[in-house]
């Protein structure tokens, strides 16, 4: 063979080695290895799919990989400075011991043999809501009624309770006058008078329901427990990046970016804001005025950034907009003109203020846990000046619960129990509603994309949708596993379109050109009620805040 021959295939037989490894998984080629192994069981021998998390000690950062088809498993050299580093696995139905590794500037090696758990508890408490929920029984109106439970806490909590009919109904009743944003340490309650806890009397048939699924007259479950199968294929090509907050009872709920690429996060139960710098893990936290004083759930909802690079965030039952100036340290709040004594258990909850620089006005929404109070307000914040939007006698819904701006400053809003978008004109404050083709379930929250179209999604009806303003035409998805219940979506302005939800622990991507999802395994239960796109590089990745957990998740696709 001549030189030129042997050269040409020297070069086809790398480039084939290198695709190769792209497609199992691995790091691009350009990016050596630090940490590299295997995973295996006797059960299954090598295993796709597990993810492998390390994190440095001392660190408030974890990275997180998952193994390809020949459970190999391999941390980038840019991501694993040397150092000692605790890993930790996520693989339904098996465990890893305690294990440590030294990462040295050399590639180090560590394979990781996993057991499999023994016991239908020690299974229970590896399952995600979504899997507890399909393997209860039970009608469809029981499982919805049980995903409800979601909001505040796993379904390992009521699963493994030992209540009895009787006891079960006096915790509904308790339960029922918790606020959305309650959790162990912040178990925040409605008001006595707003309640909407029925009075109490027999069991009823939801209590006797949930005694039938629990522990009360039963030491293990007498049913099948199902699991999800793990990542294959392209949803083992992906790097996870966990970020600790400094309050173990930090609750984020949104995320969004300022100009400079931190990340800014709301506490969905604390009187917090906080600011994130990925690069180095370091956090700080804003602490907000408090409005409200008493018996009164703190913390907010929304947060969002305007064109000078001011944060902006809905202060829920504090019933105030805080705006803070990164740049001046200057942090005010502006009060909806509702009386104190008609505020009872009102939120003033969503927030965007993307275009007000074109006229000074911002879009807010009010809402009321009970009753049609509230609504959505037209706000000058330079003025002072509220204007509530009125709608015609007769008109459908319009009790939002999100509300986004398109580029000419019109409002967009939706709400998961109206099958129906609308939209008001800035201008006139007029108001027209479009149809989801899937009835009886809207979208629960959504972004604007660069064309103006609207991403949302539909909750309850397990997909994700697109409004064009166009052809004034919505077009829906089927998200392939069930429960995943999309929260949020956003386009990224190229070719994906993210959402994530409360209960599978997936983060979803579609290509709504071909149809194609991808749904990325997070490494642990996370309560997901916004997704945020960081739209920069050659694939967009997504950002969650877990409401549940104290952490922040960047989630990075390796392929297309």
């Amino acid at each position: 063979m001549s030189k030129a021959k042997l050269l040409a295939a020297i070069l086809v037989a790398t480039a084939l080695l290198g695709s190769a490894l792209v497609g199992f998984g691995w790091a691009e080629p350009s990016s050596p290895s630090a940490l590299t192994g295997t995973v295996t069981s006797q059960a299954e021998g090598a295993m796709e799919g597990v993810l492998v998390g390390a994190k440095k000690v001392g660190s408030t950062i974890t990275t997180w990989v998952v193994s390809n088809a020949q459970g190999q498993f391999s941390f980038p050299r840019d991501r694993m400075e040397p150092g000692k580093y605790v890993v930790s696995i996520r693989a339904v139905g098996y465990e890893l011991p305690s294990t440590s590794v030294d990462v040295t500037a050399q590639p180090t090696q560590l394979d990781l043999p996993l057991k499999k758990v023994t016991g239908t508890s020690k299974l229970a408490m590896q399952l995600s809501n979504a899997e507890l929920i399909m393997s209860v029984p039970g009608t469809p109106a029981d499982k919805s009624a049980l995903g409800g439970c979601v909001n505040c806490h796993t379904l390992q909590r009521v699963l493994f309770s030992r209540f009895g009919a009787d006891e079960m109904s006096q915790v509904i009743q308790r339960m029922a006058r918790h606020t959305n944003n309650s959790s162990f340490l912040h178990p925040w309650m409605r008001p006595t008078e707003t309640s909407t806890a029925p009075p109490a009397s027999a069991p009823s048939s939801f209590a006797k329901y949930l005694s039938s699924i629990n522990l009360s007259s039963r030491d293990t479950f007498e049913f099948p427990l199902k699991t999800l199968p793990r990542p294959t294929g392209k949803a083992t090509q992906v790097i996870y990046t966990v970020y600790e907050l400094p309050r173990p009872d930090a609750s984020p709920h949104d995320e969004v970016f300022d100009a400079q690429g931190n990340v800014w996060y709301s506490d969905f139960n604390s009187q917090f804001m906080g600011r994130l710098d990925p690069k180095t893990g370091k956090v700080l936290e804003y602490p907000i005025p408090q409005n409200r004083f008493g018996q009164i759930a703190q913390g907010g909802l929304q947060i969002d950034v305007d064109k000078e690079g001011r944060i902006y965030f809905g202060n829920m039952s504090q019933m105030q907009i805080v705006r803070f100036d990164p740049k001046t340290g200057k942090m005010e709040t502006f009060k909806p003109p509702i009386p104190e004594s008609a505020m009872g258990d009102g939120h003033l909850t969503m927030i965007d203020p993307a275009f007000q620089h074109l006229d000074g006005k911002l879009w807010v929404n009010v809402a009321f846990a009970t009753g049609e109070a509230g609504g959505t307000w037209h706000v000058d914040l330079a003025t002072k000046t509220w204007t509530r939007v009125e709608y015609p006698p007769g008109s459908p819904s319009a009790r939002a619960y999100d509300v986004v701006a398109d580029s000419k400053n019109n409002m967009y809003g939706m709400h998961m129990g109206t099958d129906k978008l609308w939209m008001t004109n800035g201008k006139t404050l007029q108001t027209v509603w479009y149809d989801f083709p899937t009835k009886g379930a809207g979208c629960r929250r959504g972004h604007i994309d660069s064309q103006d179209r609207v991403w949302c999604g539909v909750f309850n009806g397990n997909r994700l949708a697109m409004f064009d303003p166009k052809t004034q035409k919505i077009t829906e998805w089927k998200v392939p596993t069930q429960w995943t219940r999309p929260y949020d979506a956003q386009f990224d302005d190229r070719t994906y379109v993210w959402t994530a939800g409360m209960d599978n622990d997936l983060a979803v991507r579609l290509n709504p050109q071909t149809g194609e999802f991808t749904e990325y395994l997070l490494p642990h239960e996370t309560n997901v009620r916004h997704v945020e796109v960081q739209k920069s590089g050659a694939l967009s990745s997504l950002w969650l805040g877990n409401q549940h957990g104290n952490t922040l998740i960047r989630v990075e696709p390796l392929a297309p």
